[in-house]
């Protein structure tokens, strides 16, 4: 293929990429933002946040487990068109275009492919065992033994991909938690919760287990979030990133920099709101 028949692909896919991505994380931040000033702000009146943007004024309220007959609107296909032109690309760059492996590396390059695929799925079962397990009851302690893993997945991979392969690689593997947490968990528990409302049945016990665990993976989320655009820039500085000898050092550092970054973020959000003034997290302009 010509050279720049190959890079219109790889801009095209990139495009779509960023911008799939910006809708997500968006609406991701939007409604993390939404949820902690509807319980910061929680009244005798019920639960509503009042914002204004483009011109216009909007009460939102939260219903606990009551379903509109009108059209429910659900965020999901973001997700996906993120995951799908994430994933081209990789396949374009890393596996096709040989920039996983060094030039003396000792394994094959379908080695290498079985290698990247297998660190897909492994890490995601091992994050989802991990949270459902009585270790995820102890979010702290959780939290520190996944961050271990990840840290561990970085030293490992750096060992067989290139420096550039395993930042990617390691962004990709968090980029793909997150989607599976929207179709394997948080999607499944909203779907229940809105047949059973629909339905004219109690919510139940187990309904609300899954929501609440929905809650707790839509979280997570918006922690890896900044990690993950972390991880993608970093292929633009080399020096500093991926290049340096202690690369997955600074991949540790990033990620938990970026963690930390949503954290501070939260609290922000949550501060409580005195004398009608300008909501916290900047909520008169979102």
């Amino acid at each position: 293929m010509p050279y720049w028949a190959s890079e219109l692909v790889n801009l095209a896919l990139r495009w779509v990429h960023v911008v799939a991505a910006i809708l997500w994380l968006g609406q991701t931040a939007l409604f993390t933002w939404l949820e902690t000033r509807l319980r910061v702000e929680a009244d005798a009146q019920g639960r509503e946040v009042w914002m204004v943007h483009g011109g216009g004024f909007y009460r939102l309220q939260k219903l606990d487990w009551q379903v509109p007959p009108r059209a429910l609107h659900w965020f999901q296909w973001e997700s996906m068109l993120t995951l799908v032109s994430g994933a081209a690309l990789f396949v374009w760059i890393y596996w096709i275009g040989g920039v996983l492996l060094p030039p003396d590396a000792e394994i094959s390059g379908l080695a290498a492919i079985g290698l990247s695929v297998g660190a897909f799925f492994v890490s995601w079962m091992v994050y989802d065992r991990l949270w459902d397990s009585p270790l995820g009851r102890r979010p702290r302690l959780a939290a520190a033994v996944s961050f271990a893993l990840l840290v561990a997945l970085a030293w490992g991979l750096g060992r067989v991909f290139t420096g550039r392969g395993t930042f990617l690689q390691v962004g990709a593997v968090l980029g793909t938690i997150m989607f599976a947490n929207v179709w394997e968990r948080i999607l499944p528990a909203m779907r229940a919760a809105v047949g059973a409302a629909r339905a004219g049945r109690e919510v139940g016990a187990e309904v609300r287990a899954l929501a609440a665990r929905a809650a707790e993976r839509s979280r997570h989320n918006t922690f890896m979030a900044f990690p993950v655009v972390f991880l993608m820039l970093s292929t633009h500085y080399p020096v500093t990133t991926y290049g340096h000898r202690l690369g997955w050092a600074t991949l540790a550092v990033g990620v938990l920099v970026g963690a930390a970054a949503r954290w501070l973020l939260n609290r922000h959000e949550a501060r409580p709101v005195e004398g009608g003034g300008r909501p916290a997290g900047g909520g008169t302009n979102r």
